[in-house]
């Protein structure tokens, strides 16, 4: 009669007994869904790890070559224009980082620099200063310098590093969500519910009992009922990230398109010398002919193009890399419908005795029949009694976070890249990325300070939107449906 949640008939337990059960029961049962959320987040953290390196050591092989190759092939006029390459780079890396930097402008700006530098290195018997190099500029659309090389390697180069980095982005919330998802405490009624399935046969004499598997399977979807909710955005997401994965693959790979930047710069570069003459009068013609200048100097030769040929298939350490995080893809997309008969494996009874598990009173056969998934499922759950009307906030929170990742990854699919920012002061993160070097702008509002811990993107405002990406595309306007989403959701 002193028990409260066990049968109130002769018992080996007493009250405090119990209560230390009770006790007990919560602290195994948070640290097996925590375990479980913990196997799955390292291997979502190494696979980000992995993929992070290898992009970020791509670009490190990619500027030594180019240095290398710049030094053989153009001699003295690669002093004059190194500047350029080495901020490409570093805005490149920056980019990927989760820098606010506009990659297309980073592009732009990359061929400007180029061509003030070499119009100036390639006529040194004029003195050009910088009002006439303002005009040469205003001509570099219609006039081509480097020919159609900007125009392709802008599009190649905008959607690799776009699906990069919204790729590792994606590993690092996917990480986030399974953490902050599996911290999540539990419910009285659901504490009650572990105890009685799990100590209350010693209570009543037969310790050697185990859960009937269905009601196990009830005990747990009951519990876990709030974190299931995540399975259709959880796999939205998933398949999101594996088209991302078949993006970096083809029709370009994402390493044969980044090492072979300094073999198209140098085309670029050898186009403009071979054209120099044409160039110049149309130049002369639209600006003025620049004064000459007093010096003499040598006119500089024509450089010669030494960067490696670099295949368009992938190589083998990213067909590997990429084929691993598929397999892992497609492995964690039910996890969440299939936590709960996880965690029922070690506790049940095999299914060789139906007649002789716990039922949640005695030994004997369990009847009702399993429940199905999800909060609203649970409304007739006969072993945990839930508020379908009251979701897990945290968890309603996540969903909403994988929500705006999927939205990010399918822009990326497209080679576009969509930044929410919001102004409030309560949430932060602008879903830009993992910032971690000290060249991010401190005024982005990114939550993460290091690529190692992943970062919580803030809801889209109804006014911030900043599309990034192909500007001869118009992206519709979503802030306002996730708006209205996460009221939805949050009302629920």
């Amino acid at each position: 009669e002193h028990l409260r949640v066990c049968s109130q008939d002769y018992t080996c337990c007493t009250s405090g007994m119990e209560e230390n059960l009770l006790n007990l029961s919560r602290r195994e049962f948070e640290t097996q869904v925590k375990e479980s959320g913990r196997t799955l987040q390292a291997s979502l953290n190494g696979q980000y790890k992995s993929f992070d390196d290898y992009f970020l050591e791509l670009l490190n092989r990619s500027e030594a070559s180019l240095q290398t190759s710049f030094q053989t092939g153009f001699g003295p006029l690669f002093s004059q224009i190194a500047k350029a390459f080495q901020d490409l780079y570093s805005d490149l890396r920056r980019y990927y980082r989760g820098s606010s930097v506009n990659l297309e402008e980073v592009l732009n700006e990359f061929w400007a620099r180029l061509l003030e530098r070499l119009f100036k290195a390639l006529n040194p018997q004029y003195i050009i200063g910088e009002e006439y190099l303002e005009c040469v500029a205003k001509q570099s659309e219609t006039l081509k310098p480097f020919g159609d090389t900007p125009r392709e390697l802008k599009t190649k180069i905008t959607r690799t590093v776009i699906a990069a980095r919204t790729f590792a982005q994606g590993l690092v919330i996917s990480g986030e969500a399974v953490r902050k998802v599996s911290q999540v405490s539990l419910s009285t009624e659901c504490l009650r519910a572990v105890m009685k399935m799990t100590y209350c046969p010693h209570c009543s004499g037969v310790a050697f009992a185990k859960p009937c598997s269905n009601y196990c399977k009830n005990v747990m979807k009951g519990c876990l009922a709030n974190q299931a909710d995540l399975d259709s955005e959880w796999r939205n997401l998933a398949d999101a990230m594996l088209e991302v994965v078949d993006k970096l693959s083809r029709p370009y790979s994402v390493d044969s398109v980044v090492l072979s930047l300094p073999k198209r710069i140098a085309e670029a570069i050898l186009y403009m010398q071979d054209n120099l003459n044409t160039f110049n009068n149309k130049v002369f013609q639209a600006c003025g002919s620049p004064t000459q200048s007093s010096k003499t100097e040598d006119q500089i030769k024509r450089g010669r193009n030494t960067a490696e040929e670099v295949s368009s298939t992938p190589g083998a350490q990213l067909e590997r890399l990429l084929s691993d995080v598929s397999r892992m893809l497609r492995d964690m997309m039910q996890y969440w419908i299939h936590l709960p008969r996880k965690l029922c494996v070690d506790r049940e009874s095999g299914s060789s005795e139906p007649d002789r598990c716990w039922n949640g009173m005695s030994v004997d056969r369990y009847l009702p029949e399993v429940m199905g998934d999800g909060l609203a499922s649970q409304i007739n759950n006969p072993e945990v009694e839930i508020d379908i009307t009251k979701p897990d906030m945290t968890v309603r929170k996540q969903i909403m976070q994988l929500k705006i990742m999927i939205n990010r990854l399918k822009y990326a699919i497209n080679g576009n890249d969509v930044d929410f920012q919001d102004t409030s002061d309560d949430i932060s993160g602008s879903g830009s990325g993992m910032c971690a070097d000290d060249q991010c702008s401190r005024d982005t509002r990114l939550s993460a300070t290091n690529t190692d811990k992943p970062n919580e993107y803030a809801y889209p405002s109804e006014n911030k939107k900043v599309v990034k990406g192909r500007s001869s595309q118009n992206l519709p306007c979503v802030s306002l449906y996730l708006l209205s989403l996460v009221t939805v959701l949050l009302r629920r």
